[in-house]
């Protein structure tokens, strides 16, 4: 594990929307939106390895360093069933998954371009609906399975990505304390810039530090436009240093609206990469930057180049 995260002092990058990709723009099925099962075969590992490599290439050219989010978003246990695997193959997924990303990182990782191995956990349920939620003493209890399989496997960090509410985020940043690993919460909102489950962003920052001693790392927004939540960042309050990563969406389609869709909404990349350079203008802090639902490599190009530069 890092002595400490090279995000907190230094810009670095992350990939786009993994799953709309794979999906929409390569073809790739993927049941129950799980990248996870493509490390069922060689060919999807394949597909995975070009994927990543693409992002990787990009943060060579422009000299950040880069967050490696493994392909495990929902491969926690209770998507076992639906997956057809076992506990046990799962498992093997996991370990595999962050395998496949320590290989990437020892490829690309020099000491002008740290690359950081994070496990990703997702949450229990679905990404847009917080469904029946947990308390935090179940939340933890759940997700600490998920967390000590990625960090036994050799994750540097564990990151909690489109929590729906702020028990399951204290849930998996105690399940990641558990492990030993820091850990990144990156919430997900609605249109209004409110957690599915109601809360102003800031609450929900605060509230899981209160109930955690402030263990997190960091704190990130994902899954939404920033049409969506640059309103919460006005002014320079206290909970927003908290805040140090952005994956967006590329629509500024409400969930409901993206969940019915047949066919990608791609927005306009170079528009979302001036959305992104306007708010690092109001809120420096932010030094995690990638891409969420309908995004790739084109977007987060765009962002890079906007808020990094162009190598001369």
């Amino acid at each position: 594990m890092p002595a400490s995260l090279p995000q907190l002092e230094r810009l670095v990058l992350t990939d786009g929307g993994l799953e709309t990709d794979l999906i929409f723009n390569r073809g790739i099925d993927l049941p129950h939106f799980a990248s996870i099962v493509l490390l069922r075969s060689r060919e999807g590992g394949a597909a995975l390895k070009a994927y990543y490599r693409s992002y990787l290439e990009l943060a060579r050219r422009l000299g950040t360093g880069f967050v490696l989010e493994s392909p495990t978003w929902r491969a926690s246990p209770d998507w076992a069933e639906p997956l057809g695997l076992d506990q046990g193959e799962l498992d093997g997924l996991n370990r595999a998954a962050v395998e496949l990303m320590r290989s990437l990182a020892t490829e690309y990782a020099t000491e002008a371009m740290p690359v950081v191995v994070s496990g990703c956990i997702g949450p229990r349920g679905d990404g847009y609906d917080p469904g029946q939620v947990m308390s935090a003493t179940e939340a933890t209890d759940y997700h600490r399975h998920q967390a000590r399989v990625l960090a036994s496997a050799g994750a540097d960090m564990i990151a909690a990505i489109t929590m729906t509410n702020v028990d399951e985020a204290i849930g998996v940043a105690r399940a990641a304390e558990a492990a030993d690993r820091p850990v990144a919460i990156s919430f997900t909102v609605e249109t209004d810039g409110r957690l599915p489950t109601g809360e102003a962003l800031a609450d929900a920052v605060r509230a899981v530090d209160a109930a955690t001693d402030c263990y997190p790392a960091y704190f990130m927004v994902n899954c939404a436009h920033p049409d969506h939540f640059a309103a919460a960042f006005r002014g320079q309050e206290e909970w927003t240093k908290r805040v140090r990563g952005v994956r967006a969406n590329a629509s500024r389609c409400s969930h409901e609206e993206l969940n019915a869709m047949t066919e990608l909404d791609a927005g306009d990349p170079a528009e979302l990469g001036a959305l992104y350079r306007d708010l690092l203008d109001e809120q420096p802090q932010i030094t995690v930057l990638g891409g969420c639902c309908g995004t790739d490599i084109r977007h987060v190009t765009a962002v890079a180049e906007s808020c990094v530069g162009s190598p001369v």
